[in-house]
């Protein structure tokens, strides 16, 4: 997950950018990925037996994927999700729907499936290849990436695989409402706990699996059990969100899904006008859930990121709302329609866990720019003594 500790995104506007589908050169056909399996019903819940948990337990389906378009731990613990377990070395299990699954990395370094629920097995595998947003060539636009910045293309080389999910927009609503200023450890308390409204779909080592309750069940939830379950003051977001989306018209799934037809700006004034949603949260769903592939979640770290490698002449400023949308400006501007996926994997290699794995090359160039950066800044500085504030931005262009 992202930074486990750190992984809290503070609210901060995100700067309007018309939305794009995928073009057609990164699109990727579903019919070349999925083939045909059996449709008999697995149902946990009428058969005894215990589930298998372990990979060696597993009949492992191919997903004729590769290690450069999904790498599990790079994808489901960066904090797009908190819905998916840990459930052994290399696998993660969660429900997709109203369905069941494991995915495992396999030792030939492609991805394996295995449907511990299900009603109908070929939809939940066209359900999942959805949910993994493998409609979009990850390999394609890192190429682009790669071409247009030279520091992504050597952390590609470690860090092949992270992909951006395509979650169901109900469920990545309410989960990054419990993210607005928390830890992970609570944040995946309380998405554990409003899961629990749902239909019980098994167990799987030591969790329990829910199907995400629909926005009937969630309307039964009360602010006072909500606060008594240790939401604190999002759990009147969650019960005013919840009655929001009730007296949309055509009901609050619809549109959400709604939302992914409108062009960004659009889509985030819809989500903003939720109770408890602010753009940096509204830029999350836009991005995680809604096909606004060049959405950027400006928080902090996103912020660092940008003054280090786009714009060194920001540093030391504060992050305010004008700086957040200079640095979602840049980030678009530096890696266009799929600018989102680029700050996805920037953000990952800078997690402490990524960190420790990456060779020091890649950290040892960024202490020379670093230098080089603090010492224009600080000739700059000088350079505007006794200059005007209103006219010292022009000359620290």
């Amino acid at each position: 997950m992202r930074s486990i500790a750190r992984m809290k995104r503070p609210k901060s506007p995100l700067t309007p950018c018309p939305s794009t589908p995928p073009p057609p050169h990164h699109r990727q056909s579903f019919t070349k990925l999925i083939t045909s399996v059996s449709t008999k019903r697995r149902n946990i819940l009428q058969n005894p037996q215990p589930l298998p948990t372990s990979a060696a337990e597993i009949n492992w389906k191919p997903l004729n994927i590769t290690k450069s378009e999904l790498y599990l731990p790079l994808t489901f613990p960066t904090g797009q999700t908190f819905r998916w377990k840990k459930t052994g070395p290399l696998q993660y299990t969660g429900p997709i729907g109203p369905h069941l699954i494991s995915l495992k990395q396999l030792e030939d370094n492609g991805v394996g499936y295995f449907c511990h629920f299900t009603d109908d097995e070929d939809r939940a595998r066209t359900e999942l290849f959805d949910f993994l947003n493998m409609g979009i060539s990850l390999n394609s636009i890192w190429d682009e990436f790669r071409a247009a910045d030279s520091r992504f293309a050597e952390l590609a080389l470690h860090l092949e695989g992270a992909r951006v999910l395509r979650q169901d927009p109900l469920e990545c609503l309410i989960q990054f409402i419990c993210s607005s200023n928390n830890n992970i450890q609570r944040i995946t308390k309380m998405v554990d706990f409003i899961s629990s409204k749902g239909r019980f779909l098994g167990n799987v080592g030591e969790f329990e699996f829910y199907e995400f309750p629909s926005i009937e069940k969630l309307a039964l939830l009360s602010e006072a059990e909500l606060r008594e379950a240790g939401f604190g003051y999002r759990a009147k977001y969650i019960v005013g969100t919840v009655a929001a989306l009730q007296s949309k018209p055509g009901g609050g799934q619809e549109w959400l899904a709604s939302l992914r037809k409108l062009d960004l700006q659009d889509s985030v004034g819809g989500l903003c006008s939720l109770p408890g949603v602010g753009p940096k949260v509204a830029a999350c769903i836009a991005l995680f859930a809604l096909d606004h592939h060049h959405a950027i979640p400006v928080d902090t770290h996103v912020w660092k990121i940008a003054t280090r490698y786009l714009l060194p002449e920001l540093a030391g400023t504060s992050l305010t709302p004008r700086i957040c949308s200079r640095v979602a400006d840049a980030f678009v501007s530096k890696y266009g329609k799929y600018a989102g996926w680029a700050q996805t994997l920037l953000f990952i290699s800078e997690l402490p866990s990524q960190k420790a794995m990456l060779p020091p090359s890649v950290w040892e160039a960024d202490k020379g720019r670093s230098s080089v950066e603090i010492q224009v800044k600080s000739e700059v500085v000088q350079e505007t003594k006794g200059i005007p504030r209103s006219k010292r931005k022009l000359i620290g262009k």
